[in-house]
């Protein structure tokens, strides 16, 4: 008896063991695809949010800009009487993954800056809000980054974005990094400033048994693939939802 529990004990060990690498990577995926980063551009939205309760309409600037082995993006959200209540900046490279952050500021009505640091030195990301760490693998991605990250691989394998496949980059927020799953639904005509453009449907939703942020994302491939209206919703009922209005290339 005792030695059928000590081998059984052993066998669940061994396969922890086994099963632990294939785990480890499910959740900190490091994946080289083709990619096409979009050229550089200013893309004015309006604006619909759900804040602490209260309803609210303004207007978004995003500022694009790509070359040179390196990008910046730099996206404001200003509402009616507050001003301006979100504030998101990524930076860093473009190398054989696509974007690699340096740098992402994310900054909250009301609320301090929160910081995500891209270290490429000792190949970790690190926080200002918390102690978490992780190591840098290769094609990590950052809140504000990972849209356009997406955009870059549709634009570089557009045949693949068919109905119910599904794309996976790690992503850093305010204080940890998660996988970002997200599954083409399917193609929707969405009416922007710029006319009714037809759109490839995405869905990040959060894990089943997680509070997570769920982000919808409508990218329009007769627009190079610019993201023409976006949803960031919060498991609280807050919510951002930003429609194109005007493209502006650089």
């Amino acid at each position: 008896m005792l030695k059928t529990t000590l081998q059984r004990t052993l066998a669940a060990a061994l396969l922890a063991a086994t099963l632990a690498p294939a785990l480890a990577a499910a959740k900190h995926p490091s994946v080289k695809r083709a990619f096409n980063v979009p050229p550089s551009a200013d893309l004015s939205y309006s604006i619909k949010a759900r804040q602490r309760g209260m309803s609210l309409g303004g207007e978004n600037l995003t500022v694009w800009r790509a070359g040179d082995g390196s990008y910046s993006l730099v996206s404001e959200t200003r509402a009616a009487l507050f001003g301006k209540i979100l504030e998101n900046k990524s930076e860093g490279a473009i190398d054989d993954y696509g974007l690699a952050p340096a740098l992402y500021t994310e900054k909250r009505f009301r609320k301090e800056a929160s910081t995500a640091t891209f270290k490429r030195d000792s190949k970790t990301i690190v926080f200002g809000d918390s102690d978490e760490s992780y190591p840098l693998k290769g094609g990590e991605q950052d809140r504000n980054s990972a849209p356009w990250q997406l955009a870059a691989v549709a634009r570089g394998a557009p045949e693949q974005f068919t109905p119910g496949s599904e794309w996976t980059f790690f992503v850093a927020g305010r204080r940890d990094a998660e996988p970002w799953i997200f599954k083409v639904v399917k193609q929707e005509s969405v009416r922007t400033g710029e006319g009714e453009v037809n759109a490839v449907h995405l869905v990040k939703a959060p894990p089943p048994d997680a509070k997570g942020q769920q982000v919808d994302l409508w990218l329009a491939p007769s627009l190079e693939w610019y993201p023409v209206r976006l949803r960031f919703a919060d498991s609280d009922g807050d919510y951002v939802e930003q429609t194109l209005e005007k493209i502006t290339k650089k």
